[in-house]
């Protein structure tokens, strides 16, 4: 039977395990990124492994989430991550260079490599044909230490393209009715594959877009074949030697498969408060707005800006509203100066920002209050803009820009004929201040400012384990609920004691208080807790404060790895019913947790107030070690 490009790729990387669909394998990283809002505590637990240099073809630093310097704390971690590349062998892409996805794509991502990001957006690489998988930040360290990064071998689900984008659709309508039919939930244990002959029809900046915002079906990571329209991107960013032809095998063999004929779509938007809540922008058309951001690693490329900035030729935005536009990259900025096109956005009246994330991790770029905010970004989680009671809704450039003329949702086929626009056969690269790894970088001192605190140290779990229900939620808990993101909290992410203040404070805001006074504990949830970003905070943070179980429905994957990475025992419930069984401040006991994590039993008695349930412990033998050395620092360490 052949192969898949995912296959092709996992096999041509295996180092441990087998490839059977649903067991723990190990893989060969060729990459690495990292970005400084999860970076500062990656490389502190880099540190901790004490190895001298990265092991990988490559690693690079980015600074693009915490960009505002209201205060020490994010300046000071940029001059921390810039020494700590010095130090250790990485590329450092400084404050305002861009989002690290889009640089990867133009100056780093090639075709048939692997690629581990703590970010859960790496799949973006995925539109080279690259496997790009995101991570927590352990595992990122553990990767550049020259350790395999385990997973379990996901099934490949293939997306079947058919036809053409018509005018005023683009390729996040793509990914938008995927979520639209499969929910933030549909990837869930799947790598999302696209094939067919609609794929020549997208280029790698398309490609990339709907990889990226794949991540919000749950995905493990989604990718293209690399093909002709792969190798002319290459050569336009004068990397063509770095092109492979990559394509799934005729007779290869899909686990589902789901058709999307391209022809047939129309703009969609996803309405507050998921990236799953997609009806078509016709729908909800007429509601005034009073923000739009083109930007974030979704939509902030040459193509989509130049979209907008031919849409808005002879036209203006409307005065009611704030149209802001977050450029992908210095490449890009450069690239649209050079065309004349930033002047274009100016003259209508766009607010151009830094190159960076910005307002899609709540940095800054807050909508007002009751107000309607459309955003190219992937995620709409609520309060995430940094309002409260947000009404944030996720379209693409098009849509974006039809609403900024208008000052209403609308639909950008009634703008009339659709731009005209080419992009260059050469870029101008736009990485000047991109800074090449040391050869040898021994002496060079880590600069520590006063907000990066020693990570903390974790014990191995007792044999008979006792502890109380700090908090009980509902499905779809998300790493923001969990661990905020927004320009109070970021600038703590090296700072744990500081960072744990926060926990569960969108929920509720005596969390912390409770949890450091109620010793060890346990927290209840639904079905796919954890879902969205990759922030291992959300696992590391709770475990500072004492949380050493979670018991729940089910997992988002790079959630779950990082409760392991960090010691927490991940629990499902055997019986979904059993949930209703569970109540904030019950008691619970695990007898001989200890005796049962040696074994290879995959269910275990859990007690509630005296009552046993019974839950499923489904963690292969490596994590079985993890948990009872307290956490992957520690088994690390002794192995």
């Amino acid at each position: 039977m052949g192969m898949t490009v995912a296959e092709k790729i996992l096999a041509a990387h295996l180092v441990e395990g087998e490839m059977i669909k649903g067991k723990e394998i190990g893989i060969r990283i060729d990459r690495t990124l990292t970005q400084d809002a999860t970076g500062t505590m990656a490389y502190l637990e880099f540190e901790a492994i004490g190895i001298p240099r990265v092991k990988t073809e490559s690693s690079v630093c980015y600074v693009d989430h915490n960009l505002v310097q209201s205060d020490f704390k994010n300046a000071d971690d940029h001059r921390f991550l810039q020494s700590i590349a010095r130090r250790y062998g990485l590329f450092f892409s400084p404050p305002g260079n861009g989002i690290s996805h889009q640089i990867n794509l133009e100056r780093f991502g090639l075709p048939g490599k692997t690629l581990l990001g703590s970010d859960s957006h790496t799949p973006t690489g995925g539109g080279l044909g690259m496997l790009a998988i995101g991570a927590g930040g352990l595992d990122v360290a553990m990767a550049m230490a020259g350790k395999p990064f385990y997973l379990i071998m996901p099934q490949i689900y293939g997306v079947k393209l058919t036809g053409k984008l018509q005018p005023w659709v683009s390729a996040r309508d793509v990914l938008l009715e995927l979520l639209r039919r499969l929910t933030v939930k549909g990837g869930v244990g799947y790598i999302m594959e696209y094939f067919g002959p609609g794929v020549k029809e997208l280029s790698v900046t398309d490609r990339a877009s709907i990889t990226n915002f794949g991540a919000e079906l749950g995905a493990t990571t989604s990718l293209f074949p690399s093909d002709e329209n792969t190798g002319k991107f290459l050569e336009s960013q004068d990397r063509a030697d770095g092109w492979v032809e990559l394509a799934a095998d005729e007779d290869a063999e899909y686990d589902k498969i789901i058709e999307i004929d391209m022809s047939s779509l129309e703009p969609l938007i996803a309405c507050p408060t998921s990236p799953d809540n997609v009806v078509k922008v016709s729908e909800v058309a007429g509601k005034t707005v009073s923000q739009v951001l083109v930007g974030s690693c979704s939509n902030s490329s040459l193509r989509d800006l130049l979209v907008v900035a031919k849409t808005l030729e002879s036209r203006e935005v409307n005065l009611d509203l704030s149209f802001e536009i977050n450029p992908g990259s210095r490449q890009v900025l450069e690239n649209m100066a050079a065309m004349g096109d930033i002047q274009t956005l100016i003259h209508a009246g766009a607010r151009i920002h830094q190159a960076g994330c910005l307002g899609c991790i709540g940095m800054g770029q807050a909508p007002a209050t009751n107000t309607i905010s459309l955003r190219t970004f992937p995620r709409n989680f609520p309060g995430r803009s940094g309002t409260k009671n947000d009404q944030v809704y996720l379209c693409s450039p098009e849509t974006a820009v039809a609403a900024a003329i208008t000052g209403k949702i609308t639909d950008p086929r009634k703008l009339g004929e659709y731009p005209s626009f080419s992009l260059p056969e050469k870029y101008l690269p736009g990485d000047a201040r991109i800074e090449p790894p040391q050869a040898d970088g021994s002496d060079v001192e880590i600069i520590r400012g006063p907000n990066i605190a020693p990570f903390p140290e974790f014990k191995p779990p007792p044999e008979n384990w006792q502890g109380t229900v700090l908090l009980k939620t509902g499905d779809n808990v998300t790493t923001d609920h969990i661990m905020p993101a927004g320009a109070q909290i970021l600038p703590l992410r090296s700072n744990i004691p500081a960072i744990s203040e926060f926990v569960f404070s969108q929920i509720d805001e005596t969390f912390s208080k409770r949890a450091k006074e109620q010793g060890p504990g346990m927290v209840a949830g639904g079905e796919n807790y954890g879902q969205g970003s990759s922030r291992e905070h959300a696992a590391l943070a709770p475990r500072y404060l004492g949380v050493e179980v979670k018991l729940v429905k089910s997992f988002a994957r790079i959630h779950k790895a990082n409760l392991i990475n960090f010691g927490i025992l991940p629990l499902t419930f055997a019986d979904p019913a059993d949930y209703d069984l569970i109540e904030q401040d019950a008691k619970i006991e695990i007898p001989g947790l200890r005796r049962i994590l040696a074994g290879d039993g995959n269910q275990l008695e859990v007690k509630i107030n005296g009552e046993t349930i019974t839950a499923n412990l489904d963690v292969s033998s490596r994590h079985r070690q993890i948990l009872l050395a307290g956490g992957l620092l520690n088994w690390a360490r002794g192995n």
